[in-house]
């Protein structure tokens, strides 16, 4: 399981959604250009020191990162306010990257029409959407724990005290 960042603008959230991937042990890909400089204060202060525990992967373009996908043999699955299925009625694969867009305009009708699914997290009307960053984690949780990968699945009760 991967995450991917389509063009990200805010730093403070990037920074969070890289910080959950450290935790999980799941990869993540920054698509450029982002919004911010990898040394922004906010970027740095959001993922704290776990940025050095993250499988980062930089990609200068959507065809630069199109490029590695086709050579990873990866689906991709785009999580969009626009789309009509739930994330909860979706089977994924462990080697699914799971794709979330700019935090002000989304994703490119390229990018849309890449993705080999799209999917939403319904939210109550007439509400528009969630932080990127939530939909990240929550997105993250139901695609680890279909899969039974990464970090999530071996907790235990030990784990937590």
């Amino acid at each position: 399981m991967q995450i991917a960042l389509f063009q990200p603008d805010i730093p403070q959230n990037t920074g969070t959604i890289l910080r959950l991937c450290a935790c999980l042990d799941v990869a993540a890909h920054i698509i450029e250009p982002a919004g911010f400089d990898a040394s922004d204060r906010n970027f740095r202060r959001a993922g704290m020191d776990y940025l050095d525990h993250v499988r980062l992967k930089r990609h200068d373009s959507w065809s630069k990162f199109e490029e590695w996908r086709a050579e990873a043999a990866c689906r991709l699955v785009l999580f969009t306010t626009r789309a009509a299925k739930s994330y909860l009625d979706f089977e994924y694969t462990a080697s699914d990257v799971l794709l979330f867009g700019r935090e002000t305009a989304g994703v490119t009708d390229a990018v849309v029409a890449a993705a080999d699914a799209r999917l939403v997290i319904p939210i109550k009307p007439p509400l528009r959407s969630l932080n990127v960053a939530v939909t990240a984690a929550m997105a993250l949780g139901e695609a680890l724990r279909q899969t039974g990968s990464g970090t999530a699945g071996s907790a235990t009760q030990r784990d937590f005290w």
